[in-house]
């Protein structure tokens, strides 16, 4: 049996923040983050439509998690582009 796997709303956010804020393809934010392009997709439309309301459940973040947050989106970002160089230098 196979159990469907689950992601977080900041997980979420963050796979969003790539495409909407970072400039990335769906289908390269997808493949970075080993996700289906689709889901990704649908995480998109679902964000748009409502915004503020999509994934609801984490609440407020502290200063903390918010400075975590975006660290940790620095780095993916940073190990995206390390591979996309990688990649152009083969």
């Amino acid at each position: 049996m196979m159990t469907r796997k689950s992601y977080t709303k900041e997980f979420k956010l963050d796979a969003i923040s790539l495409v909407l804020e970072q400039d990335y393809k769906v289908a390269e934010a997808a493949r970075s983050l080993e996700i289906n392009d689709n889901l990704l997709r649908r995480w998109i439309k679902e964000h748009q439509a409502q915004d503020e309301q999509a994934f609801r459940g984490n609440g407020k973040l502290t200063d903390e998690q918010l400075e975590i947050r975006r660290l940790k989106e620095l780095v993916r970002r940073l190990e995206m582009e390390k591979d996309i160089l990688k990649k152009a230098t083969v």
